[in-house]
């Protein structure tokens, strides 16, 4: 077995520790409902479970779609992504806004706050906003969220899982009836579960030595720890999971996940 030099396990391991998105075709499915959504500045939903990869790939959507034009005075910005703190309120959702364009939130009264964050999403030419766990908006921020769509006719995206975010947004008709449009990210099949788990090892965890993650064997082991058999799998717990081995591993001095270890961290997760 191949061993490492301290400073190369430490890349190893803060390579890992680093975000790194994969474009599986759920992702690739998200942006193109993204895409078209911003191509007809309509508003919608996404929607899905805890760890089913909605945050990820509406981060993925905006590095590919934010980038910034600072050839003028006043940037660019076509695409914008908020993740907003509990009982958010309007005032909240604003400085939340407004931080993203590197602007403050304005002394005086809410209506004050409104009137800039609606200028400056204007002047920086803003084709879509994406709030994720939109659920933790308060019931009267959601008044705010639908008139940005209606007066600046952008793209609103409201991300949540389906239980939390449906409660609140249907509790105010003319909210519901412009959010109706919604697109669902669900788990990984059952016979996809290999497939996923080997462009992970590939592209994602990349230890020096295979671990040959897709064995049956291996794969057992995920598949108690990361989901259901009839209700899928949950790319996020995958992630996690394998992402902790491959760190324990490397910790360990061993270039690859053997099957004590993937067990050892997999049961942590069952």
């Amino acid at each position: 077995m191949s061993t490492l030099q301290e400073s190369e396990i430490q890349a190893h391991i803060e390579r890992l520790r680093k975000d790194k998105t994969v474009a599986l075709d759920s992702v690739k499915q998200a942006h193109v409902w993204l895409q078209r959504k911003r191509n007809a500045r309509q508003c919608g939903r996404i929607l899905g479970d805890s760890r089913t990869g909605k945050t990820k790939a509406c981060e993925s959507y905006l590095k590919k779609n934010g980038q910034l034009d600072f050839s003028d005075k006043i940037p660019i910005i076509p695409v914008s992504y908020i993740h907003p703190k509990q009982e958010c309120t309007s005032r909240e959702l604003f400085r939340e806004i407004l931080e993203q364009y590197g602007d403050d939130l304005p002394r005086g009264t809410v209506g004050d706050a409104r009137s800039k964050t609606l200028k400056v999403l204007r002047a920086c030419q803003t084709e879509m906003l994406i709030i994720d766990e939109a659920d933790r908006l308060k019931p009267k921020t959601f008044a705010d969220v639908r008139d940005i769509f209606d007066k600046l006719e952008i793209s609103v995206i409201l991300v949540g899982t389906e239980k939390r975010l449906d409660f609140a947004v249907k509790k105010d008709e003319q909210v519901f009836n412009r959010f109706r449009s919604r697109y669902r990210m669900g788990t990984i099949p059952k016979d996809q579960l290999a497939q996923v788990v080997g462009v992970w090892e590939r592209d994602i965890i990349k230890l020096p030595v295979p671990s040959n993650l897709t064995a049956e064997p291996m794969l057992k082991v995920l598949r108690k720890a990361t989901g259901l058999p009839k209700k899928g799998y949950y790319i996020g717990l995958i992630h996690m999971v394998l992402k902790e081995a491959a760190i324990r591993a490397l910790e360990s001095g061993q270039t690859k996940i053997d099957l004590t270890l993937l067990k050892e961290v997999a049961e942590e997760y069952s």
